[in-house]
């Protein structure tokens, strides 16, 4: 029997604001951990990102903590910068109180602008251990008020170093703080770890998340260095002309810039994310499903609501950070017996991850240039060709004959054709494209550029 959020003990506003977002069913983590985490008990729950487990922890915390207590009452550790970056963003989307203070704190970050922060009062802190403990040591981040600790992918925090930090900050919360361990896979130190802080913890276990479909075509495309993602997107959307695409990008706020930037570009897009309101949701998947937007730019977290029967292509604009991700994000195309395409813009660091990529999905991953200005100018001949064979066999064009037979007096109709093609050739160009910017291949070399600043050097100096 499918279980639904209500019936895993939430309260009702939580299970409304779900609902909103496109939650209706709980994964398998979610239906296990969820009712233990609110009836107070530890857990330890082994799994891949991507299963859901962020909300399986969160939301139990988003339904019991205390907005009117403005202490750090929860801490959740992540390995990584880029991961507590996610998972506050997943919180801030599955909360609908805007009182909730969530403070995400990692190196390369200012120190005094978080501790500030803290200074206002912070409900929940998001981190990676290394920047935990130097506010610790300084005084400035208090856990004796903590009543929730989740240790998020502990396999990793451990692989990187970070497993004495670990049990420093917990040794320095409550004793009587409810604790929940998430870990891909559970080495020795890990068990070792649960078994000195965590309090008679209930186990459990979910299933991998299957391989893609052999029936999603998959190639990446390599940004050149010096290029911007959104420069890079330009001519792919070009050539390769999505019907219709989620483009997934890691923030609500790089989703409202890369949306912006497209609809100045002239394409049909819109945005979708945490901090739409149900009936602005509603309204643009109504438009996404009846094709009167083409795009959506998306976050994980808010496309879970953007089920589109017929969707062309899945764009990972920002590649996830694991490949279970990659595999649930793909996976909403060539569905119902359909083929789709699945594209990833990525840099020359993100190749190893693309390799592991392939070696799960069992699939090659071809990795593409960008495209050069004639592949998309014979792109965009090849549709206007198409398009010229559907006119001809309309009913319309009889309508436009005796502006050619006036013209045939003067000009071969060869030539009236070709001026007309003209035409719509030119008022349909692109604006980017328009403007002259050179393609990746029309770039001077490396070296070439190093002459010519030496060049304007030295006409410099000797003016």
């Amino acid at each position: 029997m499918t279980l639904s959020f209500k019936s895993l003990g939430l309260s009702e506003a939580r299970v409304q604001h779900l609902e909103n977002l496109g939650f209706t069913t709980p994964t398998p983590i979610q239906e296990q951990a969820i009712p233990e985490l609110l009836a107070g008990r530890d857990v330890v729950g082994q799994s891949q990102t991507g299963t859901g487990k962020t909300a399986a922890f969160s939301l139990p915390i988003l339904d019991l903590i205390d907005l009117e207590n403005r202490s750090v009452q929860a801490l959740i550790l992540t390995p990584t910068r880029e991961l507590a970056s996610q998972v506050a963003d997943a919180i801030r989307d599955f909360s609908s109180n805007r009182r909730l203070n969530i403070l995400t704190v990692y190196g390369g970050q200012s120190m005094d602008r978080q501790i500030r922060s803290l200074q206002r009062g912070v409900h929940l802190v998001v981190g990676t251990p290394g920047r935990v403990i130097d506010l610790l040591n300084r005084g400035d981040l208090k856990l004796d008020k903590v009543r929730w600790a989740v240790l998020d992918e502990a396999d990793e925090m451990l692989s990187m170093g970070f497993i004495d930090d670990v049990k420093k900050i917990l040794q320095k919360s409550p004793r009587d703080r409810q604790t929940a361990c998430f870990s891909a896979t559970m080495p020795r130190q890990i068990r070792d770890l649960v078994n000195q802080f965590l309090n008679s913890p209930t186990t459990v276990t979910v299933e991998q998340p299957k391989a893609t479909p052999s029936r999603i075509e998959q190639h990446a495309y390599l940004v050149p260095r010096g290029w911007t993602k959104a420069q890079a997107l330009q001519p792919i959307l070009e050539l390769e002309d999505p019907e219709t695409a989620l483009i997934f990008v890691r923030t609500r706020r790089a989703a409202a810039e890369l949306t912006n930037h497209l609809q100045s570009a002239g394409h049909s897009v819109d945005e979708y994310h945490g901090d739409l309101s149900q009936s602005q949701r509603e309204r643009l998947l109504s438009r996404f499903r009846q094709n009167q937007v083409r795009w959506v730019v998306a976050t994980d977290i808010a496309a879970r609501g953007l089920d589109v029967d017929n969707l062309t292509h899945v764009i990972n604009y920002d590649l996830p950070d694991n490949v279970e991700s990659y595999i649930h994000r793909i996976g909403r195309t060539g569905r119902a017996g359909k083929t789709g395409t699945a594209i990833s813009l990525i840099s020359p660091l993100d190749k190893y991850k693309m390799r592991q990529i392939e070696r799960k999905v069992r699939q090659t991953v071809e990795i593409l240039r960008i495209p050069t200005r004639s592949q998309i100018e014979a792109k965009r001949l090849e549709k206007l060709q198409d398009q010229l064979r559907e006119a001809l066999a309309g009913e319309r064009m009889a309508s436009f004959l005796p502006i050619v037979r006036d013209l045939s007096e003067e000009y071969d109709p060869h030539a009236i054709a070709a001026a007309a093609l003209q035409m719509v050739y030119d008022q349909t160009q692109p604006s980017w494209l328009a403007s002259e910017e050179p393609s990746v291949n029309d770039r001077p070399s490396a070296p070439k550029r190093r002459v010519e600043r030496s060049q304007k050097t030295s006409v410099q100096n000797r003016s």
